[in-house]
């Protein structure tokens, strides 16, 4: 049967005490919801349907361009009136997976085998086993271990309460019938609402089966209703996405301090230090050592690169046998060939250094073009801004520049050309020659320095 997919994302999230609606709050750098519907796209369904309430247009506008399907939950009276919600725009013939925005942790692997579990004639619900399950929606069985209903917390009985087996609220069943029951619930219960748990008793009477998938980590189901549970599955996150890059070779010196929050892929041998923190599209290549602090962003770094300590790296991709920092920042458009170092406190942006140039120490290098064998002196500035536009700094393969130089673009450096340290460079400095710009030094023998009167 084709696959839709709802997902219930109305909830106001009081007990976050914030103005940013629940589903907005971040996780790993990315929305909670935005995380369910990342996996919610991994199974392809036919449609992905999302119903919103409060915060809704700020919810909207969050994912402007995607291809979901909206639907506005105006008074919030449960779950089974949120689904109530999206049903017009699911076909019968579909089966329906019901998902949670603030549950965002369930892997999709675990989705597709629920989805499998249900049919034309069956029902799949997901649960969990709780050493303490307070809180929670239990799930019922017979004495043959069938499921008969799920009894939410404030309308259980003790015995009930006992139950480790809860219902999250995730299913799969076919969208017809879930029409039918959700058009008989009623709200006869403590919260005078329309639970959608109630559409099991329903699928009971009618003789459909009821299945359960058990997940096997409790933290997959992890809701999040305020700032503390946010952390718990801030944390979760976190250790899930380490483990999946030690089982991939990745040598994780302390997966709780490993902060991946985006699609990371590592070569052979790689090892990450402390507090990395890994955002966006991420590729390392082969024996690449990223040490503590470090932070890359959306870049490529190449074989037997070194990252040292506390640099960033975004919007860059590097070569082979680079060396970055400690202390380095590459910002967007930055390339390096093979074998360059970019040292302390060295900022690069939009620019590109040719094989085996370095600049080591305290400078700036924007919007300029680097060739190979370059020396960059320290404290060297391309004054890139006139106040209005950018403009480029070319630098010739084999020159040398000396400590303190400004070189102001446009303007370009020759070929094996030397410039001398302390200079202001604003004409061309021409290829295999000395080029200096110093003002003549004077020592005024009768100055004296300024002094404080005393108190």
């Amino acid at each position: 049967m084709p696959l839709s997919v709802v997902i219930l994302a109305a909830g106001q999230g009081k007990r976050m005490a914030s103005d940013l609606p629940k589903v907005l709050q971040p996780l790993a750098g990315r929305p909670l919801l935005a995380h369910v519907v990342a996996t919610a796209r991994a199974l392809k369904p036919e449609a992905i349907h999302v119903v919103y309430g409060h915060g809704g247009e700020s919810v909207r506008a969050a994912f402007a361009g995607a291809d979901i399907h909206w639907a506005l939950q105006a008074e919030q009276k449960g779950t089974g009136h949120a689904l109530m919600q999206a049903m017009p725009g699911v076909p019968d013939n579909h089966t329906l997976l019901v998902l949670f925005g603030d549950v965002p942790l369930i892997r999709a692997g675990t989705l597709a085998g629920l989805v499998a579990r249900a049919g034309p004639a069956s029902l799949a619900l997901l649960s969990a086993r709780l050493p303490d399950p307070a809180g929670y929606g239990r799930v019922v069985r017979d004495g043959a271990g069938r499921i008969v209903r799920i009894v939410e917390e404030k309308d259980a009985n003790h015995e009930e309460r006992a139950i480790d087996e809860i219902n999250t609220g995730v299913l799969a069943a076919p969208a017809a019938k879930l029409r039918a029951w959700l058009g008989a619930l009623r709200a006869d219960n403590a919260q005078g609402e329309y639970y959608l748990t109630d559409c099991i008793d329903a699928a009971v009477r009618d003789g459909v089966a009821v299945d359960a998938l058990v997940v096997d980590t409790s933290s997959e189901v992890l809701g999040v209703n305020d700032k503390l549970q946010l952390a718990e599955a801030e944390a979760a996150h976190r250790r899930s996405r380490a483990e999946e890059l030690m089982r991939a070779g990745v040598t994780v010196v302390d997966p709780a301090r490993l902060d991946v929050r985006g699609e990371v892929s590592c070569g052979r041998d790689v090892v990450l230090d402390v507090n990395v923190i890994l955002v966006g599209r991420v590729k390392i290549g082969d024996r690449v050592k990223v040490d503590a602090g470090c932070a890359l962003a959306d870049c490529e770094i190449g074989d037997d690169c070194e990252v040292r300590f506390n640099s960033l790296v975004e919007g860059a991709v590097t070569g082979k046998r680079c060396i970055i920092g400690p202390f380095a920042r590459l910002r967007p458009g930055t390339r390096l060939a093979d074998g360059v170092h970019v040292g302390n406190f060295v900022e690069v942006k939009n620019s590109t250094l040719g094989a085996g140039s370095k600049a080591n120490h305290l400078t700036y290098l924007g919007d300029a073009t680097v060739g190979s064998g370059v020396n960059v002196g320290a404290v060297t500035v391309t004054c890139n801004y006139d106040g209005v536009n950018k403009h480029r700094t070319e630098i010739g393969d084999g020159a040398f520049i000396g400590s303190g130089s400004m070189l102001v673009a446009p303007v370009s450096v020759g070929r094996d050309a030397t410039i001398g340290a302390g200079s202001t460079i604003t004409k061309p400095a021409p290829a295999g020659k000395l080029t200096v710009e110093r003002s003549r030094q004077v020592t005024v023998e009768d100055w004296k320095r300024p002094e404080k009167e005393p108190k």
